[in-house]
């Protein structure tokens, strides 16, 4: 039985092993276990750590505990990266500007606050940006200031143990926190779900981003014996005629920008919703049409996956659909978003084709593009280890900012979220496939979040009831909590009273401001709808980034 002893109680690979197993199990199991509504999920696997640490169980060799916890890091930031990358850009279109406004505000007001209490009680910088990343929840930005931390003196700055102990004492707050900013401002504004919910349905139905399938009956004698290439020319706007059913013979054709039209023939046409009237005024009036029961047998709408990285970054046009399948593209869905097959549309590995024509043709094409589910869930590590390799690069360039005492880089934590969010949205232009399945991602995330977490707690643990369980200890935690509530107050009732914004979306923009998945879960369990997390969406990849960038610029400055 000595070797039993020996496994839990000197230092060794499979020691350490051992350590980080029974944390993480334990961590996530309780985890599940929610107080009030509301679980911490992974946290808690930190707050496992530091009981084991403080007991004793802990990494004797601290290189080890530090390449563990800088490498989950990187795994976990990169892995976010990739997720919210092809949704970065276009969150600034409409509503999405506004949304992220607020989300900056939020995390600028956080800085204040916790500046406000660093110049006016006794607190080191660590231990506030600790309390800070705590209090919003965000484990990169900890990560990222205890990059910055490495560069300054310990004995005036803090130390990295510092920092976990802040963010151990502050985060619990932090989720209940949000909530009840939540909570409050229902209660001010008299919220009342339903009324929120059927404005989002109503604003949903309008919604104009979605290809819209319609039956055009032509009328115009000004178009008659033109061909559908001809209308394009005329039509100023997408679209695509997917089906033809010719007036004199009765037949259902695939029709090519050769095909010449003739008054009284229907087109089967796919265009976005706000299109319809201006095509309508020049082929003619719309009419109900059952075209799978007049199709033919040789006429099918089939989906084809693109699989081959041979066509990662293709136009749709370049696949010559028309000339050499006697096909035609109706929609490319991505990501479960329709998007209309326009000609310049670039591919990527994971799209879904829709094509309508010949079943001898639609195969054809098939095994062209590779159709092979197979195929897209095996993984590509080439680009996750290309990006992780450029990310550590980028995120190790010093840039001097006047008035710093140190030289800024975006980190381990910076450095390969940047590159993971412009990988995901412009990899193709290079021939990267950057395609992930869900669970594929959500198993490297949640790894390497469950890594940082266990070794930032078994590096903390050995200090953290003498400093946190005491009169200092309840301040931190006052303190966090005042850094929570006090700026998600401001913004939503700013949310809410000057940009009229829905009840619903602001949870998503109070729960992406935090980046926090709790504070989502609870959002989305009131709503009842999609509406938190496309809000939730559309300002994360912008928090995230500010989150990392002002943690390590507090520290720098102020340091």
């Amino acid at each position: 039985m000595d070797w039993i002893v020996s496994l839990f109680t000197e230092s060794s690979i499979a020691h350490d092993v051992v350590v980080y197993s029974l944390v993480i199990a334990l961590g996530v199991l309780l985890g599940k276990i929610k107080f009030f509504g509301i679980s911490l999920g992974v946290t808690f696997v930190l707050f496992v750590g530091i009981v084991m640490s403080h007991f004793g169980f802990s990494i004797a060799n601290a290189t080890l505990l530090n390449f563990i916890r800088d490498f989950g890091l990187i795994l976990f930031v990169f892995s976010i990266g990739m997720q919210v990358g092809p949704g970065f850009f276009s969150s600034f279109k409409k509503g999405g500007v506004q949304m992220n406004m607020l989300a900056v505000m939020v995390v600028l007001l956080n800085v204040v606050v916790a500046l406000v209490i660093y110049y006016t009680c006794d607190v080191k910088i660590a231990q506030i940006v600790g309390i800070l990343s705590g209090a919003v929840t965000n484990t990169p930005g900890l990560g990222a200031a205890q990059q910055a931390l490495g560069t300054l003196d310990p004995a005036t700055a803090g130390t990295a143990e510092d920092l976990s102990m802040g963010y151990a004492a502050a985060y619990p707050l932090g989720v209940v926190g949000i909530i009840l900013s939540m909570i409050l401002l229902k209660a001010v504004f008299r919220v009342k779900i339903e009324k929120e919910q059927k404005e989002i349905e109503d604003e949903n139905e309008d919604s104009t981003l979605k290809p819209y399938v319609v039956t055009f009956q032509v009328e115009n004698h000004r178009i008659d014996g033109k061909t559908i290439g001809e209308l394009h020319m005329v039509i100023d706007h997408d679209f695509v005629v997917s089906r033809m059913k010719v007036k004199e013979t009765g037949e259902v054709i695939i029709p090519t920008s050769k095909t010449v039209v003739s008054k009284g023939d229907l087109l089967l046409t796919v265009c976005s919703i706000q299109d319809e009237s201006a095509v309508q005024m020049v082929i003619g009036p719309v009419v109900d049409m059952e075209w799978e029961a007049e199709s033919q047998s040789n006429v099918v709408s089939r989906r084809i996956l693109v699989t081959k990285s041979h066509y990662n970054g293709r136009t749709l046009g370049s696949l010559r659909l028309h000339n050499g399948y006697n096909l035609n593209a109706t929609r490319v869905n991505r990501a479960g978003l329709d998007l209309l097959a326009n000609p310049n549309l670039k591919l990527q590995v994971g799209d879904r084709i829709t094509v309508v024509g010949d079943p001898s043709h639609i195969e054809r094409l098939a095994t062209r593009l590779g159709n092979s589910m197979k195929r897209l869930h095996e993984p590509n590590m080439v680009t996750m280890f290309i990006g992780i390799f450029i990310g550590i690069i980028v995120g190790s360039i010093p840039f001097a900012i006047p008035g710093m005492s140190a030289s800024m880089k975006l980190g381990l934590a910076g450095g390969p979220l940047v590159v993971a969010i412009l990988l995901s949205r412009f990899g193709y232009k290079f021939k990267l496939v950057t395609y992930t399945s869900t669970s594929a991602s959500l198993m490297l995330r949640e790894v390497g979040i469950c890594l940082f977490l266990a070794s930032v707690g078994l590096g903390a643990g050995e200090k953290f009831a003498e400093t946190v369980f005491n009169a200092q200890g309840l301040m931190w935690v006052f303190w966090g909590f005042l850094i929570t509530v006090i700026p998600q107050i401001i913004m939503s009732f700013i949310a809410r009273a000057k940009f009229k914004f829905n009840y619903l979306s602001i949870l998503g923009i109070m729960s992406g401001s935090y980046t926090d998945p709790p504070a989502l879960a609870y959002s989305n369990k009131v709503a009842n709808n999609d509406a938190p997390a496309v809000a939730y969406s559309t300002v994360y990849p912008l928090s995230m980034f500010m989150r990392v960038i002002t943690a390590q610029l507090v520290v720098l400055i102020f340091g």
